[in-house]
């Protein structure tokens, strides 16, 4: 049992290890950084031409173990590997060699995963404030760690490679499950939205008014006022009123940027996957404009549901059409026209049908978000899973 194994100071069993290169200005050094909380190492942007004020990097080994001084208290020490071999970090980042003969640098890599070990860390540091803490070598050597022999060292580690493994793969059934039913999903809904046999009109011949692109206004007016929709407000394709800034500028009641419940406000410019993107106000925030990355379609409720209409935006014909009309280059906005938007194709079905299919749809979006909340809360459930067995491990219950 844990309870029997003895302890020791890290000091005892882990040494400083420091391969210090003086920085030349005329290379260019791979850098690497280490995430907090038991995320491991990752690749940061390389450093040329002299651009830093540090005169020597330290080269990193495969075998390290590297800790942030800045933010090791909150988990943020991993183990290196032959991918990070020859790269560098910088003088804030200790690195470490095990005595191999009684530590497993494995063993230890996990139980730097746990969060009891951080927060013993944490009565380590010197500093006022989270963003002040520091946490250097002198401090790690001081901790104490359970050390059981080498031999139960590596049995431990490789129980939990063997239930990390088994973890990650429920974890990529999960998520294959969710993706498969999207696909599933995608094609049940331009099924239903839009068949070769069904007649097209363009878009321009269902306004009750033109397109319009929403207010421009400088940034200095952000931070209060009125509700105005980001561009983003339209990416899950439902109106997300988590996505609104306030904008100190007056609109009259009557003004035109007003958007009015039932209007479908477009992405005019984004990324690439994002432009073209439609949702429905539905009247959440009560008084919400847009801005000029937005443009308002206004339907002829006589001719179109607005509900199947924002719904076609996202049907893989609609998308093909879109991402076909988009202009810009690698230096500018991907943009789509009000004159391309209002040529899109739509189909052109009767009102009543339209409401079926729309009925379809929200019985079919409704099974597929109570599909997402149990994925959702079965990776909750993985994610407890590691640094419980973790927990264990290292009381000697594994």
């Amino acid at each position: 049992m844990g309870l029997l194994w003895p302890t020791v100071r890290l000091g005892d069993v882990l040494r400083l290890d420091l391969d210090r290169v003086s920085v030349d200005a005329t290379a260019v050094y791979p850098m690497v950084g280490v995430l907090s909380f038991g995320r491991g190492l990752f690749d940061r942007e390389p450093i040329e031409a002299g651009n830093t004020s540090y005169k020597h990097f330290c080269r990193l080994k495969a075998e390290h173990v590297v800790m942030s001084q800045l933010f090791g208290w909150e988990g943020a020490l991993a183990l290196s590997s032959p991918a990070y071999s020859g790269k560098y970090v910088s003088p804030q980042f200790p690195t470490f060699l095990c005595d191999e003969g009684r530590l497993d640098r494995c063993f230890l890599g996990f139980l730097m995963r746990r969060p009891a070990f951080w927060d013993e860390l944490g009565t380590r540091t010197s500093g006022m404030g989270d963003r002040r803490r520091t946490l250097n070598p002198e401090s790690l050597f001081t901790s104490e760690i359970p050390l059981p022999p080498i031999a139960e060292q590596r049995r431990i580690v490789g129980r939990i490679e063997e239930l990390a493994a088994e973890i990650e793969a429920a974890r990529r059934l999960r998520a294959e499950a969710v993706e498969e039913a999207a696909a599933l999903t995608q094609k049940t809904v331009d099924a239903l939205l839009a068949t070769d046999k069904t007649p097209r009109k363009p878009l321009r011949e269902l306004l009750s008014e033109p397109l319009m692109n929403g207010l421009s206004f400088p940034a200095s007016r952000l931070g209060s006022g009125i509700c105005f929709a980001k561009v983003g407000v339209v990416n899950t394709g439902e109106f997300d009123p988590r996505e609104i800034k306030l904008v100190d500028v007056n609109l009259a009641p009557n003004s035109p940027y007003w958007l009015r419940k039932g209007d479908i406000v477009v992405s005019r410019g984004n990324s690439p996957e994002f432009v073209g993107r439609a949702a429905l106000y539905r009247g959440e925030p009560a008084q919400c404009a847009m801005p000029d990355l937005l443009i308002r379609v206004r339907l002829d409720a006589k001719r179109a549901d607005s509900r199947f209409v924002s719904a076609f935006f996202h049907s893989s014909e609609a998308r093909d059409y879109i991402a076909s009309q988009i202009s810009g280059t690698s230096s500018t906005m991907p943009k789509i026209s009000q004159p391309k938007l209002e040529a899109l194709p739509v189909p052109v079905i009767p009102l009543p049908e339209q409401c079926r299919i729309m009925a379809e749809l929200d019985a079919l979006q409704a099974e597929m978000a109570t599909l997402q909340t149990a994925q959702a809360e079965t990776a909750a459930e993985l994610d407890a899973l590691l640094p419980s067995i973790l927990d264990r491990a290292f009381k000697g219950e594994l």
